[in-house]
């Protein structure tokens, strides 16, 4: 509300209250009171001389709840706007096509808040105008619609597409109006469009001049009452408070998160750090227990041969595992940085090549346990051999034959066994080095996720910091200016409380002489 900060005379002329119609009713300085505290009631003023008395104001539109609850609250507007009772497009356009039927009229339209205007109603409206009647438009029910705004849009541009530029479309919300009327909030009246509505009627309707005089004391009573009870509701705020209340409550909300969610961010940081780390961790657990798994059932399945190659199947291998983990790192950082503000422009983590497998192995040295097979295998060649030439022992002539041949299957058994006993051995050697290449390859990711992890703290907290920082900067500045506003509230009160005093002097005043005067009319 605004606070006049020039005196006014509680004591305007009595000479300057004319009888006139066509004059007003009262003097320039209470004028300028109204049209600070109550403009919507001033361009009343100015409207009622020009049109008088309202004539029957034919409503065009639906008969609901909001077309029945908007003529209530117009009703309690001076003048008072006669309206009829609802009429559809479709009987007002009948009754527009009827022979002989006089169409020039105040008619009052109301537009859905929720669809855009149809063709037959702007048929309608193009017909009324062209007969001459004087149209106001109106969308009841913005409040139940949050995209009225856009429909209103759509239909002003309808209307400009049919020429129709000089008609304006008023918003209203008669339960706004009531809530208003409930609460006694003079500010949330304004909002709701139906003074707007209803300067709009004053001023389309006509009368005759024999009932202006008395029109306009009434709407003058009414208007000086209404911009009285408004300096009254503003200086009942000042003297209650409430606008130093409501900052020193911003204030305090400020103060309470002056780090610029510092705190909270870092905390949230290191939570979803920590939750990485443990997943990425058991990752890598997982994937090395997988490949040693792989490479133990592969080199089981490889000939002999084939064994000495393995190694670079091996690297390949990691070469993959890496990727795949560089992929994991990078997806639980992206969901690291989307819960910060633009943490999207740090840096792109930095990586490293894939760890190696490390040296080949070397060969299997020979020792006590192959001699050991050695003697092991040609003593049981030995004894195959025997076995096997047990039967030509019987014939004489033969015994002695039997014995390189006894010899020859020994020697020849015990090559085997020391060969298939050197290939087991060669297979545990092997998969030795593969479970010491495992352990030195988890290490080495190990590591990469904890050099990930660091560097992606380090960048994320320094965001952290920097965007809290900016933002306390703001909240300081901000509380700086709650404190500059508290502190010219507090001197300007006094002054503010005494201009609205003297403005409502100068009300009581002007209410006394309209009243006197109407009285006087009445006599």
């Amino acid at each position: 509300m605004p606070v006049s900060d020039t005196s006014e005379s509680a004591g305007g002329e009595p000479d300057r209250v004319h009888g006139s119609a066509t004059e007003p009713m009262v003097s320039p300085d209470v004028e300028a009171v109204i049209e600070r505290w109550n403009p919507q009631g001033m361009a009343l003023l100015r409207a009622v001389p020009e049109s008088g008395a309202a004539s029957v104001v034919t409503m065009i539109g639906p008969d609901d709840v909001n077309t029945t609850l908007l003529r209530t609250e117009l009703t309690r507007f001076e003048p008072r706007i006669a309206l009829s009772d609802p009429v559809s497009d479709a009987s007002a356009t009948r009754a527009l096509s009827m022979p002989g039927a006089a169409a020039s009229m105040v008619a009052l339209i109301l537009l859905d808040a929720g669809t855009t205007v149809g063709v037959d109603l702007l048929d309608l409206i193009g017909a009324l105008r062209a007969d001459g009647s004087v149209l106001v438009l109106a969308m009841n029910g913005v409040h139940s619609y949050q995209d009225w705004r856009i429909v209103l849009e759509r239909d002003r541009e309808l209307l400009a597409a049919r020429g129709i530029t000089d008609v304006d479309i008023v918003p209203v919300s008669a339960r706004l109006a009531t809530a208003a009327r409930t609460k006694g909030d003079a500010g949330l009246l304004d909002r709701s469009g139906l003074a707007a509505l209803h300067l709009r009627l004053t001023a389309a309707a006509s009368g005759t001049t024999a009932t202006r005089g008395d029109r306009l004391a009434a709407v003058t009573r009414r208007v000086l009452a209404d911009t009285r009870a408004r300096v009254t509701e503003q200086m009942e705020a000042l003297r209650a408070g409430e606008d130093v209340a409501r900052l020193r409550q911003e204030r305090a909300t400020l103060l309470a998160g002056r780090d610029g969610g510092r705190a909270t961010a870092m905390s949230a940081l290191r939570g979803g750090l920590h939750l990485a780390r443990v997943d990425l961790m058991t990752d890598v657990g997982a994937r090395t227990r997988t490949l040693h798994t792989t490479a133990r059932a592969e080199v089981d399945r490889l000939r002999p041969a084939a064994i000495r190659g393995y190694p670079d199947r091996l690297q390949h291998a990691v070469v993959e595992l890496t990727g795949a983990l560089d992929h994991a790192i990078d997806h639980r950082l992206a969901e690291l940085g989307a819960q910060i503000e633009d943490a999207d422009r740090l840096p792109a983590r930095r990586r490293d090549p894939a760890p190696p497998v490390g040296p080949d192995p070397e060969p299997r040295h020979r020792g006590a346990e192959d001699h050991l097979m050695i003697a092991l295998g040609a003593s049981a060649g030995v004894g195959l051999g025997r076995l096997a030439m047990a039967p030509l022992s019987l014939v004489p002539a033969l015994d002695i034959a039997s014995v390189p041949l006894t010899l020859l299957v020994g020697a020849g058994a015990a090559a085997w066994v020391v060969r298939a006993r050197g290939q087991v051995a060669d297979r545990a050697h092997f998969r030795q080095w593969i479970a010491d290449a495992v352990v030195n390859i988890k290490a080495h990711l190990e590591q990469r996720v904890a050099t990930a992890l660091v560097e992606a703290e380090t960048d994320l907290a320094d965001h952290v910091v920097r965007a809290s920082t900016a933002r306390t900067v703001e909240v300081d500045r901000r509380i700086s200016e709650l404190e500059t506003e508290l502190r010219r509230i507090a001197a300007n009160q006094p002054g503010q409380l005494a201009a609205c005093e003297r403005d409502i002097r100068t009300l009581d005043h002007w209410i006394s002489v309209v009243e006197t005067r109407a009285g006087m009319g009445t006599r």
